[in-house]
């Protein structure tokens, strides 16, 4: 009964009503920092509240530098409600079309195009950022079957 909920946000609820900010999935935005990346560091605060949905203003203890919780993600600068986001892209994710998802969500279609685009270039930088920790010599995680042909079959055989 004592323990902390965690809710979507990433704001714990105590017991009592008190909120803790949970900042273990944030890392500090600014490439010349020397926190740069490395999530649940310690080295971010909330310094303040922005906008009409008070989303949280992270500060860098390291390199004094401001930036929005959605700094980095593919909601970043979307006005629409963090729900209505994850509603487009989870139809574009089941193959939905543009104009369908529009409708079905409410939303414009060049608004469901601009947040698809975000999400495919966010993916492909995620996805080049793996293949890069790959193996590529042959040997690899990939090998190929290895086939006997008929004609070389008999040939294994006669001798």
């Amino acid at each position: 009964m004592g323990r902390a909920r965690e809710s979507s946000f990433g704001r714990r609820a105590l017991p009592g009503g008190a909120v803790m900010e949970d900042l273990s999935r944030f890392c500090c935005q600014n490439p010349l920092c020397a926190q740069f990346g490395c999530r649940g560091a310690g080295n971010l605060s909330v310094c303040g509240h922005y906008g009409k949905c008070q989303r949280r203003l992270l500060y860098c203890n390291k390199c004094k530098a401001r930036f929005s919780e959605r700094k980095g993600t593919v909601l970043f600068g979307a006005q629409l409600p963090e729900e209505k986001c994850v509603s487009v892209l989870a139809h574009l994710a089941e193959g939905c079309g543009v104009r369908k998802t529009a409708r079905l969500v409410g939303v414009s279609r060049g608004t469901v195009g601009r947040l698809g685009r975000r999400a495919g270039g966010h993916a492909k930088a995620l996805h080049d950022e793996l293949v890069a920790f790959s193996p590529t010599h042959a040997g690899g995680s990939v090998r190929r079957k290895v086939v006997v042909r008929r004609k070389e079959a008999r040939a294994m055989q006669q001798r």
